[in-house]
Protein backbone atom coordinates (compact mmCIF):
# COMPACT_ATOMS: atom_id res chain seq x y z
CA UNK A 1 0.00 0.00 0.00
CA UNK A 2 2.83 2.40 0.81
CA UNK A 3 4.42 1.64 -2.55
CA UNK A 4 1.24 2.77 -4.34
CA UNK A 5 1.13 5.99 -2.32
CA UNK A 6 4.76 6.71 -3.16
CA UNK A 7 4.12 6.07 -6.85
CA UNK A 8 1.04 8.30 -6.80
CA UNK A 9 3.01 11.10 -5.11
CA UNK A 10 5.80 10.75 -7.68
CA UNK A 11 3.30 10.96 -10.55
CA UNK A 12 1.74 14.05 -8.98
CA UNK A 13 5.15 15.71 -8.79
CA UNK A 14 5.90 14.79 -12.41
CA UNK A 15 2.51 16.10 -13.57
CA UNK A 16 2.95 19.41 -11.74
CA UNK A 17 6.48 19.94 -13.05
CA UNK A 18 5.54 19.13 -16.64
CA UNK A 19 2.38 21.23 -16.45
CA UNK A 20 4.31 24.25 -15.21
CA UNK A 21 6.98 23.71 -17.87
CA UNK A 22 4.38 23.54 -20.64
CA UNK A 23 2.71 26.69 -19.33
CA UNK A 24 6.01 28.58 -19.22
CA UNK A 25 7.01 27.55 -22.75
CA UNK A 26 3.69 28.58 -24.30
CA UNK A 27 3.67 32.04 -25.87
CA UNK A 28 0.16 33.43 -25.50
CA UNK A 29 0.76 36.30 -27.96
CA UNK A 30 1.57 34.01 -30.88
CA UNK A 31 -0.33 30.98 -29.49
CA UNK A 32 2.70 28.74 -30.06
CA UNK A 33 5.31 26.92 -28.04
CA UNK A 34 8.81 28.38 -27.89
CA UNK A 35 10.42 24.97 -28.54
CA UNK A 36 7.73 22.78 -30.06
CA UNK A 37 9.72 19.48 -30.22
CA UNK A 38 10.34 19.64 -26.48
CA UNK A 39 6.73 20.66 -25.91
CA UNK A 40 5.62 17.44 -27.63
CA UNK A 41 7.85 15.38 -25.32
CA UNK A 42 6.56 17.27 -22.27
CA UNK A 43 2.96 16.84 -23.41
CA UNK A 44 3.37 13.09 -23.83
CA UNK A 45 4.93 12.81 -20.38
CA UNK A 46 2.21 14.99 -18.86
CA UNK A 47 -0.48 12.87 -20.49
CA UNK A 48 1.07 9.65 -19.23
CA UNK A 49 1.39 11.03 -15.71
CA UNK A 50 -2.28 12.05 -15.74
CA UNK A 51 -3.27 8.67 -17.17
CA UNK A 52 -1.52 6.79 -14.37
CA UNK A 53 -2.93 9.13 -11.74
CA UNK A 54 -6.50 8.76 -12.97
CA UNK A 55 -6.16 5.01 -13.54
CA UNK A 56 -4.94 4.54 -9.97
CA UNK A 57 -7.76 6.70 -8.61
CA UNK A 58 -10.36 4.36 -10.11
CA UNK A 59 -8.75 1.36 -8.42
CA UNK A 60 -8.76 3.13 -5.04
CA UNK A 61 -12.45 3.99 -5.35
CA UNK A 62 -13.35 0.36 -6.13
CA UNK A 63 -11.72 -0.96 -2.95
Amino acid sequence: MDNQKALRFAMQVVAVILGITLFKQFDFETMRFAHWPMAIVYLIGFGLALFFLLRGKGKDAAH
